[in-house]
């Protein structure tokens, strides 16, 4: 498989990329900034999009929102949509979203990043992903996307290759607690590209 991937060396993307070469796919990573052997481009130009992903089986969208106190959302929005029409320019369909776990139900008819509690330093970010993965659902019908999103904590780790699979509710362990590492939620992406089994929806890993 010839994949796209759009932020290919964040904690996730990095990782996602070693997962799919270590199954033997062709990876195109790209970045702002040209860094690292990746193609240098923004996710928000859709025409540049479409030049690199043509000719590629999927596109993996593994961007964050600004973090440096700026306004989230709309960057983060102006990228997906970006993204989108690119694609359909470049006449691919498959198209997985990295995301977050603040649009994930705590309780029902509760958001986590609703919840209190929820660190402040995060809320932003959470909305941004969760206003997205909103974008994704009501415009991204013609494609073939998934949105994975993590636990509530993701970070650097073992790559186990054991965890468990949810949809819009937030999962956690015996004790409460909702981790997953970057390294077997790469797992858990790649698997989906391979297998396409939650093609227009969202779903969740964690331990």
């Amino acid at each position: 498989m010839r994949i796209l991937l759009i932020g290919a060396t964040g904690m996730v993307g990095s990782r996602v990329a070693a997962e799919a070469r270590g199954r033997g796919h062709e990876v195109t990573g790209v970045t702002r900034s040209g860094a690292e052997g990746t193609a240098k481009a923004e996710a928000g130009d859709a025409a540049a999009v479409a030049a690199l992903a043509k000719g590629h089986d999927a596109v993996v969208l593994a961007i964050a929102p600004p973090r440096d106190g700026s306004e989230a959302e709309g960057p983060l929005l102006a990228a997906g949509r970006g993204v989108l029409a690119g694609l359909r320019a470049a006449g691919v369909r498959r198209l997985v979203v990295v995301g977050g776990a603040g649009s994930l139900e705590a309780a029902p008819g509760v958001r986590l990043v609703d919840t209190p509690g929820f660190p402040d330093a995060y809320k932003a970010e959470a909305l941004a992903h969760g206003a997205l993965l909103d974008v994704i659902r009501a415009e991204a019908g013609d494609l073939d996307w998934t949105y994975i999103s993590p636990a509530a904590l993701i970070e650097p780790g073992e790559r186990t290759g054991t965890f468990r699979l949810g949809g819009d509710q937030l999962l956690s362990d015996a004790d409460g607690n909702s981790a997953i590492s970057a390294e077997d939620y790469a797992i858990a992406l790649v698997d989906e590209l391979e297998k396409s089994e939650a093609v227009g929806r969202r779903i969740t890993v964690a331990y």
